[in-house]
Parts: structure tokens; C-alpha cells; sequence
């Protein structure tokens, strides 16, 4: 390609030497003939005298120096293709590699599973012989996964009931008041992704990628990946549950012949306001989703589900399939922090 465009150059400079010159031939050869150009003997005649050059001298005229030669200037946008054309051309590898490790993490990001080319990193002054690549996956994989720094929830909804029933007499006379609603919960379990540098020591086994299948010119290999994961938390304070009002709503109420009159309304009502029900809805539901198998078990699962998601999609995946692999299978252990 060099060897094209250096061609390229040379004829475009020996195009314009020619026009030159051809253009600065012409009226020279007439003056040095002794006669105006144009003119030709006469048909049947001998060969007449020139004809006498008439001038303020009285010799003939000297002929005109010839140009000064001149390389033609070459266009600064046609310098700086050639520029980009030698380092792209040189740095080809690295360059082809860059680009479908950016565009492969940018379509596993949006969720596209597609296979690229198999294309290895290399200098121009690294040598490329054999077949099959000596790039460590492993150390790679594990960076990005120490990379992460945020946890996944799984999020459980369960409805329940509660029931909230207040008395106070006034003196002989009953007063109290009970009411049993309906409510819905939100409760998440909470997944650490990143438990630490220690954790991820090889003496701990909490990290293992195995090649399966080495990559062979345009045929990726294949990884499988395994790692261990801290069991996912329950919820660890009521703060962490949410209590969805438009969903709830009262089932029964019962309350005693003095209610609301004789006094007996203006005791009770205030505890029954609606941010008294609410901290009591909302103990009701942190109970349930700590101690409750039918919640705190697809919470969990949910949560475990989640996290196995974001780790192979968001960071697993795009990582092996940028250094020539394909991800042939990967798992979550859980484990219980000592």
C-alpha cells in the first residue's frame, strides 16, 4: 500500500515536469530557426535565406533561460491521508482490536449477544506465529469482578394483615376500638458483588475460570467461570420495608356502644391516624419478611437470580468474548461469611 501511494506520487510529479516543459519548447525551437513561427518554404523552390531579424540589436536575439524546475506542492489534506494510511496500516492489529472490544462490551451492555471476528492484540514488532493465544484469562476476569461496587436487590412483594385495637373506659363506661386491614409489603435482600480483596485470595477457592477449549485462528474458545458469593442479607431494620398504601385498606372494625360520643371518639381517633397504622403495617412486615419461609425464600432467590445476572452479562461475558472466548458456562456458589 505504501509502495501504491509512493507511485502515485511520482507520476503526479512527472505529469506536471512534462507540461512544463512542453510549453517552454515551443517558441524556443522557432526563435533558434531564424524564422517567425509558422512560416514554410515555398512549394518548388530551393531553400530561401532567412529572413533578416529586425531589432534594436544587431545580432540575433538570445533565447529566453529556461524555468527553474520546481517540484509540484502536494495538498496538506492529501499529506496527512497518507500520514493516518502508514500508522493505521502499521498498528492495524492493535487498532482492529480495540475497536470490536469497545463495540463488543457496548452490545453485551444493551443486552446483544453477538459474535465478532476473533481478532488477537499484537504490536507490529510482536511476532504472530502459531495459532493459539497465551493470554492469561484468568487475572482478567477477576479484575472485573473485583471491579464491581454495588449490590443487587431482589425485591418480594406479599400482602398481609394486621389487626390494631385500642381500649380505654372512661370511668363505668366501655371504650375501645378495633379495626383489621389489609396490607401489602415490599421487603429486598441485599447481595455484597464485592466482599473484598481477601475474599478473592486463590487459597480461598471463592474464584475459578477454567479454558476448555483454546482459540484456534478464527474460532473462539471457551471458558467456564465459578465463583462464591456471600448468601444474600435479609432486611436488617423496618426502614428497609415499604408499605404500599393505595393498596391497603380496612376489613373489619368493631368498637364499643360509647363510640364516637360520650368522649369515647376523642381518645381513640388519634390512634388510628395514618401514621400510626403505617409504623404498625410496617413492623408487621419486617416480622414477615425475617422470620417468614413463604417470603424470606423467594426473596432470596430473587436476589441470587438478579446478582448471577448482572456479574455474567455486565462484566463476565463482555471480558471473555473481547480476549477471543466464549462463555460456555457459569455459576454462582453461595456461601456463609465466617
Amino acid at each position: 500500500m505504501i509502495r501504491l501511494l509512493i507511485l502515485l506520487l511520482r507520476a503526479l510529479a512527472r505529469s506536471r515536469t512534462t507540461q512544463v516543459a512542453v510549453a517552454t519548447a515551443s517558441p524556443s525551437s522557432s526563435v533558434s530557426s531564424g524564422r517567425p513561427a509558422g512560416s514554410r518554404p515555398s512549394a518548388g523552390r530551393g531553400e530561401t535565406s532567412p529572413l533578416p531579424v529586425t531589432g534594436s540589436g544587431s545580432g540575433p536575439q538570445e533565447p529566453p533561460p529556461p524555468p527553474k524546475f520546481r517540484l509540484p506542492r502536494v495538498p496538506r489534506w492529501l499529506r496527512w491521508a497518507v500520514i493516518v494510511a502508514i500508522v493505521v496500516l502499521v498498528f492495524r492489529r492493535a487498532a482492529a482490536w480495540l475497536v470490536l472490544a469497545a463495540l463488543s462490551g457496548a452490545l453485551h451492555l444493551v443486552g446483544i449477544n453477538v459474535h465478532l471476528p476473533n481478532v488477537k492484540f499484537g504490536w507490529p514488532w510482536s511476532s504472530t506465529s502459531g495459532s493459539t493465544t497465551n493470554i492469561i484469562v484468568g487475572p482478567w476476569v477477576l479484575q472485573k469482578i473485583e471491579g464491581i461496587d454495588k449490590p443487587a436487590l431482589g425485591t418480594e412483594n406479599y400482602n398481609f394483615l394486621f389487626t390494631r385495637k385500642v381500649s380505654k373506659d372512661l370511668g363505668p363506661w366501655p371504650c375501645w376500638y378495633s379495626a383489621s386491614f389489609y396490607a401489602v409489603g415490599h421487603a429486598s435482600a441485599t447481595v455484597d458483588l464485592n466482599p473484598g480483596a481477601a475474599w478473592w485470595k486463590p487459597a480461598s477457592g471463592h474464584y475459578k475460570l477454567t479454558v476448555t477449549k483454546a482459540p484456534a485462528g478464527t474460532v473462539p474458545g471457551t471458558v467456564t467461570v465459578s465463583i462464591a458469593l456471600p448468601v444474600p442479607q435479609l432486611p436488617q431494620s423496618v426502614h428497609e420495608i415499604t408499605v404500599d398504601n393505595t393498596l391497603s385498606q380496612p376489613l373489619n372494625v368493631q368498637h364499643s356502644w360509647t363510640y364516637p360520643g360520650l368522649g369515647c371518639g376523642v381518645l381513640i381517633k388519634p390512634q388510628f391516624d395514618q401514621s400510626v397504622l403505617y409504623a404498625q403495617a410496617q413492623q408487621e412486615a419486617f416480622n414477615r419478611a425475617t422470620t417468614d419461609p413463604a417470603v424470606t425464600r423467594p426473596m432470596v432467590s430473587a436476589a441470587q437470580n438478579e446478582a448471577t445476572k448482572i456479574i455474567r452479562d455486565n462484566f463476565i461475558q463482555p471480558t471473555v468474548n473481547a480476549l477471543g472466548y466464549k462463555l460456555a458456562s457459569f455459576s454462582i456458589r453461595w456461601v456463609a461469611q465466617p
